[in-house]
């Protein structure tokens, strides 16, 4: 049996490898991954329920398998985990709600499908924001999710911030994320992992109310770029219940020879409108003018994309009004202040303003297109802050400047939300604070393999710089630490725990 912490160092690919070739058992990673979720959870709080028992009979039949010599999938035998927005067949799925603290669906939707067909082992759930409305990784079921870097410290905005902690502490290869305004991207800068937003599409995602809307996606999340684009292959391409899918060529992923020399890559500081940390902003320049010897051109681009935050508030209203309508009409007095203060957002908003909105992305999504007849890329901050603690609900000002609302602060990533651009946060070294610096690297239009094989290149050639490779916190450190967040929540628990002091199936 192997060192265990030695193990979980290892990528999702090479985890695949050694299970494929035979000299790993899914069994014995598993364990290794359930041990790490027992000794960490409790310091940072990344997993809510979780489904162990199930878990160990499929990496026993994960096993077999692999002794009977019968075919498998990308992800066979890897361990994931998998947000709290995700309906998961037999596992308890509350969306970070009150509303939906019973709730076991009998099916897995269509995303965690693809990726258990693929063969990942769903080890349990990660935690969200209620209903995904939150720029903090907080609620009233399971309680805030702390930075690995720092517990006292929150692990970002939006839903995926469970996710990210999970992956930043080894304790599954893999997990799921999702990104409306950056709710994927944010969090991986801020853990120091990867995190991508494809192509609205790429990844089909049936739990959209609105399935015409290209602002909300589904996506993978990693420690290093190639197994994030291991779980992309496992789960992109048609899919009949997503009407903005599409159809991908068997060779769309296929390994392409990136020559750093040869890109011209555009840098934008705020896209001229985000409000951005004047610390961040040094950082930033400092990556950039180490950086920009790997390229052809690096070059300051004028952006002046101001219409964005209007633009994105009644979109992003419109997409939550459908998504919140059954849970307000339900028990509106239920839905958390920053849940409820979306839908009332949008539900104040007339027909008119829908119109301007969806007109103005339009000619936003025009616009950035021919900056991609200049560049092959275009680089960014992925946050305008060095993480905030988790306490706080919400981001209230930069540089002494008060924000307009609670996901303000997410302006660097909602703005490309807008474009459609596939968009991923590569870790970058740290920042002033000693914290995850991620950078935001933007593709063409559905260009999610080139800016792929883009970033992993740039990952490569950064691989044994500090300040420009992936930081890893320090667990002895953050064991030590007196945090225990998993017993931190706004009202008296409301389940028996597991070993993890959460849930198991069949727990509730």
């Amino acid at each position: 049996m192997q060192n265990s912490s030695e193990l979980l160092g290892k990528s999702a690919t090479e985890l695949r490898a050694l299970i494929g070739n035979k000299q790993l058992s899914p069994v014995e990673l598993l364990d290794a991954c359930i041990e790490r979720i027992e000794r960490l959870n409790p310091k940072i709080n990344a997993f809510a329920a979780t489904c162990f028992a199930r878990a160990r009979d499929e990496a026993l039949l994960a096993e077999h398998a692999v002794m009977q010599g019968q075919p498998l999938g990308l992800l066979h035998g890897l361990p994931i985990g998998i947000k709290d927005l995700e309906e998961t067949a037999g596992v308890l799925t509350t969306y970070g709600s009150q509303l939906f603290r019973d709730n076991t669906p009998a099916q897995d939707n269509l995303f965690v499908a693809r990726l258990r067909a693929a063969g990942a082992i769903v080890v349990g759930k990660t935690n969200v924001p209620e209903l995904g409305a939150g720029a903090n990784t907080r609620n009233v079921v399971w309680g805030a999710t702390g930075n690995p870097f720092n517990p006292e410290l929150n692990a970002g905005g939006g839903a995926s911030g469970g996710s990210a902690a999970a992956l930043a502490v080894d304790m599954v290869p893999l997990c799921s994320g999702s990104d409306t305004g950056g709710s994927l991207r944010i969090p991986a800068a801020l853990c120091g992992i990867v995190g991508l937003r494809p192509s609205p599409g790429l990844v089909p995602s049936e739990r959209k109310k609105l399935g015409w809307t290209p602002i909300s996606v589904v996506g993978p999340m990693g420690r290093n770029v190639a197994d994030t684009l291991l779980q992309l292959r496992a789960s992109a391409g048609l899919g009949q219940s997503d009407p903005l899918s599409y159809a991908i060529a068997a060779d769309e992923f296929a390994p392409r020879p990136i020559d750093l020399s040869q890109l011209r890559v555009g840098y934008s500081e705020d896209f001229g409108a985000c409000a951005v940390d004047d610390r961040i902003r040094a950082v930033f320049r400092e990556k950039i003018n180490t950086l920009k010897s790997l390229f052809k051109s690096c070059e300051a681009i004028d952006l002046k994309l101001t219409s964005a935050h209007h633009t994105f508030d009644v979109l992003r209203a419109e997409a939550f009004v459908a998504g919140l309508q059954d849970a307000h009409d339900r028990d509106p007095d239920a839905l958390g202040p920053n849940t409820r203060a979306n839908f009332d957002m949008g539900a104040a908003m007339s027909l008119q303003d829908c119109v301007k909105a969806h007109g103005e992305q339009s000619r936003i999504f025009r616009g950035f297109q021919k900056q991609f007849e200049h560049y092959d890329l275009i680089l960014a901050p992925t946050t305008p802050v060095s993480p905030f603690p988790w306490s706080e609900l919400y981001l209230r000002e930069v540089n002494g400047v008060p924000l307009d609302n609670y996901y303000r602060w997410l302006a660097l990533c909602y703005t490309i939300t807008l474009t459609t651009n596939p968009a991923l946060s590569l870790p970058c070294g740290t920042d002033h604070n000693g914290m995850p610096f991620g950078l935001q690297v933007i593709g063409g239009f559905r260009g999610d393999a080139k800016l792929l094989a883009c970033a992993e290149a740039i990952e490569q050639a950064t691989l044994n710089d500090p300040s420009l490779s992936r930081p890893r916190p320090d667990l002895q450190k953050l064991l030590a630490s007196a945090v225990d967040l998993t017993h931190i929540v706004t009202h008296p628990p409301i389940y028996g725990g597991s070993r993890t002091g959460k849930p198991e199936i069949g727990a509730m």
